[in-house]
């Protein structure tokens, strides 16, 4: 099941969640609330088992893939869906990135300046609003402040340091996989790019986790191979 699979679902229920893309913006979370308060339900615009059930006739719906994600992670799903964006080259700034910038009121000068606190709060903000985040989105450790500890797991925001672990330079991006010596980051400014990289786990400084959300506690175990490894995220 996808967020297409619920867009279409609420939009047949009468519950309109904008365009039908297969993307968790405000207004299919504001559909979600909606339904959720007509059926007598927990208002919090997660599709979890219950509304799931509710809305779409199923449970758990059918067997997931592997690498598939629960859709109570809107903020992963997001991520997942930028996979790939990438900054312009030269003086050029990306809109998209530019954009997000905007929304969030950060001062953001173009996408030469790191970018990964920006796409993290991206996708936080645009899929889970309630959630506070930190004061300064652009300082990746500055997201140690944000919601609550966890372990490292899916979905998890991994707060690594740059440079070394007394300075002030980090990194932070999204819980993808683990393999025993690296975490598998889903974040931005990878490599110029939303993409998945290997970070050395001795590298991590936190994971924390929405403070508004139920922690999964699920860790997955992938191969090394064709995952490159990133040592200066910058």
């Amino acid at each position: 099941m996808t967020i297409l699979d619920v867009q279409k679902a609420l939009s047949a229920a009468g519950f309109d969640p904008g365009p039908l893309d297969g993307v968790m913006g405000p207004r299919t979370r504001a559909a979600i609330i909606a339904y959720q308060r007509a059926k007598g339900l927990e208002p919090d615009g997660i599709v979890g088992p219950i509304t799931r059930a509710a809305l779409l006739g199923v449970a758990n719906g059918p067997a997931q893939p592997a690498q598939s994600i629960p859709l109570d992670m809107p903020w992963l799903i997001e991520a997942a869906r930028l996979r790939g964006l990438r900054e312009e080259p030269g003086s050029a700034n990306n809109p998209i990135i530019m954009n997000w910038a905007h929304a969030l009121g950060a001062p953001f000068s173009g996408d030469e300046v790191p970018w990964c606190g920006l796409f993290v709060a991206h996708c936080v903000a645009s899929t889970l609003p309630d959630d506070p985040l930190p004061t300064n989105i652009l300082g990746a450790r500055q997201w140690l402040k944000f919601g609550r500890q966890a372990r490292p797991q899916l979905g998890a925001i991994l707060v690594f340091w740059r440079g070394s672990p007394t300075d002030w330079k980090g990194h932070v991006g999204l819980y993808w996989a683990q393999d025993d010596t690296h975490y598998h980051v889903l974040g931005g400014n990878q490599s110029n790019a939303v993409s998945i990289t290997r970070i050395a786990r001795n590298r991590l400084l936190d994971a924390r986790w929405p403070a508004t959300q139920a922690v999964q506690n699920i860790a997955r175990v992938a191969s090394p191979a064709g995952v490159l490894v990133s040592v200066n995220e910058a």
